[in-house]
């Protein structure tokens, strides 16, 4: 596993066509092997709204720069007033060569 670089900024939370938050996020991503590309991190928004979208498999994050990524909460519980969840970025991830460490 290789550290290529972090992903960071904003978007808005969606699903299927609905939009659903907005959300801050600070994402890292890894290469596990040449050419494949794994992304985890931080997804950041008001409490309220984090807890309506926790453990949802069916949600996108539409980001500001317009990529469109996969998102699966890895925890099994939120914390309690947290405004932070820790999520598995799937979707329209960097090249492994567009990183920036």
């Amino acid at each position: 596993m290789h550290y290529l670089g972090g992903l960071r900024g904003a978007g808005v939370v969606a699903c299927g066509e609905e939009t659903l938050a907005r959300a801050d996020y600070e994402f890292d991503g890894f290469l596990m092997k040449p050419g494949q590309v794994m992304c985890s991190g931080e997804l950041r928004m008001p409490w309220e709204a984090l807890k309506d979208l926790f453990g949802r498999r069916d949600l996108k994050l539409v980001t500001d720069d317009g990529r469109h990524l996969s998102l699966q909460f890895s925890e099994k519980t939120l914390r309690a007033e947290s405004d932070a969840a820790h999520v598995n970025v799937g979707g329209d991830l960097p090249l492994a060569s567009e990183w920036r460490h």
